[in-house]
């Protein structure tokens, strides 16, 4: 017989056509979530079942054990039944393989059957003086510093599922649509954003005695600065010029100085880049995009146990700290999932954006310690008010933002006429807000004339003390910090030979699994994650 390995079913309903089809009594399920979904018709014998996996807990009397066991493969535990003699050197955090018999368990139990253990096999033990994961409420600082072992926690097991199903439903979608994807360099000569927060590449950092006051011949290892790459973009536009269609998914890197819920140095960015001449039609794609893989996931019981870690987490909490019973409720996720699908979501430009935050301000709605300016840009306190007001539940396009704002290579929102005076002060750009977590995706029009993004390059606009300047460079002598001490005339090189027009977008792949799970710390859904001040493991 075959097993459903991918996900834990949707319920715990009886299924008598597999106990029909087996020829025999002794069975290895591949793991615990197929063994809960066994439904042994009543009238049939014993069956005797062997599985393996993680003690989650085990609480022990005169009689009898009770043993919580686990895998990875669903949040769900399955409750083993062990005789004294069977609890030698189990502890919490052992790897244990269990044969037994696989029992209707007593009414009013949480599981329907339980394993009544003949042979147990501890395979791994675990120092329960030592063990650092117990039953009890750990704060998600704690477990960010052992990254290694909470990976182990079911609701951590859970991400490592969710994140590898939502992969593999993104690389349907696009296969389905004829887009190519492609792989791109990690290492790179710029900073396509151009705000300069890269990390630099050298190889003086060594872990060996001997090496660590090496001097090296050269400065560089590539003769020239080089960085980890914040952004696939470049690299996709070259694909372009050949594939109409394109995407990658690859992790991205940022040495931003923030320690905020919303941000990592090291996370993973969907990038897509097409051939097209409507911001629009970017922007559809993003949704469809998004309501498509949550509508993937839907199908599977993704949602059903996060709403269970979710209640179980908030019980933990309020049985030690919190007294009041809203805690135990699912925080809203069903609903989150279902208003992501519910019609087109709301497009407004930064203008309008602009004079909606400075409505909520005159009419005394709400107040914002950063005054809504066109030169200051939209800040956090604005996106949440936005998604709330314009939104409702709902993410929200903002269309339009300033040119000073943005990177050079940013198509203008209205083609500059040839003679004309007149220069469009906004780019056809867009970023998708979010409720809580704010932006996910940021995409636009490309700059792909040749002589206007000269022009744009030369007249790079940079901050200054917080403020935007604009300064006058020439188109070989683009910024350091964009340019990485090296030319761009590589990128120059796909306008002055043959270019099309074209846009794309990047999508925070990590914000948005944050958004679809409800945690609400970015380094909580990554598995290993690196900010400011940590990088454990």
């Amino acid at each position: 017989m075959s097993w459903r390995s991918s996900c834990f079913p949707r319920s715990l309903q009886s299924n008598k056509s597999i106990w029909r089809a087996l020829s025999t009594t002794r069975l290895q399920p591949p793991n615990i979530a197929s063994a809960l979904a066994l439904r042994p018709s009543d009238d049939r014998e014993d069956v005797t079942i062997q599985v393996s996996g993680t003690v989650r807990t085990i609480r022990k009397q005169k009689q009898r054990a009770f043993l919580q066991l686990g895998d990875g493969s669903t949040v769900h535990n399955l409750q083993a039944v062990l005789d004294p003699g069977h609890t030698q050197g189990l502890s919490t955090g052992a790897f244990v393989e269990i044969q037994g018999l696989w029992r209707l368990a007593p009414p009013g139990k949480e599981q329907s059957h339980e394993l009544h253990a003949q042979h147990v096999n501890v395979i791994g033990a675990a120092d329960p003086e030592n063990y650092p994961i117990q039953k009890k409420f750990q704060t998600a600082e704690f477990l960010r510093s052992i990254p290694h072992l909470r990976l182990r926690l079911p609701i951590h097991a859970l991400l490592a599922r969710l994140r590898s199903e939502s992969e593999f439903l993104l690389a349907q979608y696009f296969r389905n649509r004829d887009f190519l994807r492609v792989q791109s360099p990690v290492i790179t000569s710029s900073d396509c954003e151009g705000a300069g927060q890269v990390f630099s590449l050298n190889t003086g950092a060594s872990v060996t005695k001997d090496c660590r006051d090496r001097l090296f011949e050269e400065p560089f290892f590539f003769r020239q600065p080089k960085y980890l790459t914040v952004s696939s973009q470049l690299h996709l536009e070259a694909y372009m010029q050949e594939h109409p269609k394109v995407w990658t998914f690859s992790p991205t890197f940022r040495a931003e100085r923030s320690d905020t819920p919303r941000h990592v140095s090291e996370f993973w960015m969907l990038e897509v880049e097409m051939r097209t001449q409507s911001l629009q039609a970017i922007m559809d794609l993003v949704e469809d995009i998004i309501k498509s893989l949550v509508q993937g996931l839907q199908q599977g019981s993704f949602l059903e146990e996060l709403i269970t870690m979710k209640l179980s987490s908030n019980k933990l909490q309020r049985e030690e700290f919190v007294e009041n019973d809203e805690a135990l409720k699912d925080d809203g996720l069903s609903n989150r999932w279902a208003t992501l699908n519910e019609g087109p979501w709301p497009r407004i430009t930064y203008d309008e954006a602009l004079c909606l935050l400075q409505e909520g301000m005159t009419s005394g709605k709400s107040r914002f310690f950063h005054e809504p300016t066109w030169e200051s840009g939209l800040q956090f306190e604005h996106e949440k008010y936005i998604t709330a007001v314009v939104g409702e539940g709902r993410p929200v396009f903002v269309t339009e933002y300033p040119r000073m704002s943005k990177p050079f290579y940013m198509l203008p929102s209205a083609p500059e006429h040839s003679g004309s005076a007149t220069v469009s002060n906004t780019a056809a750009c867009f970023d998708l807000l979010f409720p809580d977590v704010c932006e996910v995706v940021g995409g636009s029009l490309r700059e792909h004339r040749l002589e206007e993004l000269e022009t744009s390059m030369a007249n790079l606009e940079t901050r200054s003390n917080g403020n935007l300047s604009r300064q006058t460079v020439g188109p070989n002598e683009v910024s350091a910090a964009m340019k990485g001490g090296e030319s761009l005339d590589w990128y120059i090189d796909l306008r002055r030979f043959g270019s099309v027009p074209h846009g794309g977008f990047g999508l925070g792949f990590d914000r948005l699994l944050c958004y679809l799970t409800g945690m609400h710390n970015v380094k909580d859904v990554i598995p290993w994650p690196r900010f400011y001040g940590r990088c454990d493991g």
